[in-house]
């Protein structure tokens, strides 16, 4: 048997690199060059510039930011305030969520499309449009107040902008829709068969829901928190344009630091931070996908 050449083997490794094997053409590995360049050129490579920035400039190695982000007292209460707003945001999707999730599945029927529809369409619409829509009917001369106004309610319009209550609704609103389709796709998982049994045992309805119904879709929940969590880690418009400054975040902060005060090593350690929580939560959400897939085998 004929020993392979050095020009045979760079022929072979030339046609493999192509996608073409003994057997026949394979899926083309040189198909993927563009899709390897635009994610090095438009993610890689700025997440890069972004971590170089945020040790300081070229030559020099400084933790400087990453110190005044982690030990100064203001920067820890941002940070602290950043998660405890997704998190309450996330609870409120959550509690919102999982009645229409279970009304969609279980109830909706014939109307599920419908349902589907209503949640997917606001997010076909600019946030930006969305945002303003709560200013136009919030405002001192929008449509709440004048109605209030109109029906005796109050003497004079309400201050109804610029607050964490507004900012908060908003937000939900903008990310509600994420944890309803995450809820409503594991319950269509859960066999009915196993409810009507625990009927039959003697459960009620309310020990079926919290003993059947609600641990066979924790995994939903899950997914669904940990996106609606890092979408409003991430949430900048809405309270740029609806808290009025009552709500310091991490997003707005970087905003302020690149456009007021200029500190780009700051405001590249704050967005480092951000990426960090979303890897975070990525990562868990794909235990959680992992875990699933094993189940269901």
């Amino acid at each position: 048997m004929a020993m392979p050449t050095a020009a045979g083997r760079a022929r072979r490794s030339a046609l493999n690199w192509l996608g073409v094997t003994a057997t026949g053409p394979a899926v083309p590995l040189i198909w993927a060059a563009p899709a390897v360049l635009f994610m090095l050129a438009f993610a890689l490579i700025p997440l890069i510039d972004n971590m170089m920035r945020s040790v300081g400039p070229a030559g020099s190695l400084s933790l400087a930011p990453y110190q005044r982000l982690f030990f100064d007292s203001f920067y820890l209460g941002v940070l602290a305030t950043t998660l405890g707003f997704s998190f309450l945001v996330t609870l409120v999707c959550l509690l919102v969520g999982y009645p229409v999730a279970y009304f969609m599945v279980r109830h909706a029927n014939r109307l599920y499309g419908v349902c589907i529809f209503f949640l997917v369409a606001p997010l076909l619409t600019s946030i930006i449009m969305r945002t303003f829509g709560w200013r136009v009917l919030l405002a001192r001369r929008g449509f709440l107040n004048a109605t209030l106004m109109d029906l005796g309610l109050t003497t004079r319009p309400l201050e109804l902008l610029n607050g964490p209550v507004v900012a908060l609704l908003a937000t939900v609103q903008v990310l509600a829709p994420f944890m309803v389709l995450a809820i409503a796709s594991s319950l269509q998982g859960v066999d009915r068969r196993i409810e009507e049994s625990a009927r039959l045992l003697g459960a009620g309805r309310a020990a079926t829901f919290f003993r059947i119904t609600l641990p066979l879709t924790l995994d939903g929940i899950g997914t669904g928190f940990i996106l609606v969590f890092m979408l409003a880690n991430g949430s900048f418009v809405t309270l740029l344009l609806l808290a009025g400054g009552s709500v310091q975040t991490l997003p707005l902060l970087i905003y302020q630091q690149i456009n007021t005060t200029r500190d780009f090593a700051l405001a590249s350690a704050m967005s480092n931070v951000l990426l960090v929580s979303a890897v975070i939560c990525l990562v868990i959400q794909a235990r959680l996908l992992r875990r699933r897939g094993v189940k269901a085998q």
